[in-house]
């Protein structure tokens, strides 16, 4: 009984590292490609002052030095602590 119980734990991993491995093919590999097909260097996650939130920095918006996720938070300016 403990040996059929290994086998499927065994067989549901390797279906699951394949698909795993599937899906990474198909998002194109890690990190962010250039035009030309190369790997691009990794973006830079900033917080909002606003709320907290981590976002890359070209997904989010600046007001002068100051950074927030969305413009609504600019409209809403820096969370009063």
């Amino acid at each position: 009984m403990r040996n059929l119980l290994i086998l499927i734990l065994v067989v549901f991993g390797i279906w699951w590292a394949r698909g795993a491995v599937r899906r990474l093919k198909a998002r194109g590999g890690l990190g962010r490609k250039v035009e030309d097909g190369r790997l691009g260097k990794p973006e830079v996650m900033l917080e909002c002052r606003h709320c907290g939130l981590i976002v890359p920095e070209s997904e989010g918006v600046r007001a002068g030095e100051t950074f927030y996720c969305c413009d609504e938070h600019r409209r809403a300016g820096p969370r009063p602590d």
